[in-house]
């Protein structure tokens, strides 16, 4: 889902993925991801577009005629270690360090 910058409040335990950076759009758009959800997506790069379709509800992209798709794919071992040695930076600021 996407929301207007301060719409959707960001949990303790939400996990900053990245900061997307959109044409367009002056300030890096923040993607989180639950942590359960990233327990099981953390070995996986993901690939997040928005292609014409039917959006979803309340997501912003609903009423411009796209939506989102994510695709993904499992990292080679040389990403996989390079993203085990970084933190995980919660929603609240903390950083992980993620166990070996």
């Amino acid at each position: 889902m996407c929301y207007t910058a301060g719409e959707f409040r960001v949990g303790g335990q939400d996990v900053l993925m990245a900061e997307i950076k959109v044409e367009g759009i002056d300030n890096a758009i923040p993607f989180y991801m639950s942590k359960e959800q990233f327990e099981y997506w953390k070995h996986t790069h993901l690939n997040i577009d928005a292609v014409d379709g039917r959006g979803s509800g309340f997501s912003l992209e609903a009423p411009e005629g796209k939506r989102f798709i994510t695709r993904s794919r499992v990292f080679t071992n040389d990403e996989f270690h390079y993203f085990e040695a970084q933190p995980v930076i919660l929603g609240d600021g903390t950083a992980l360090k993620q166990p070996a």
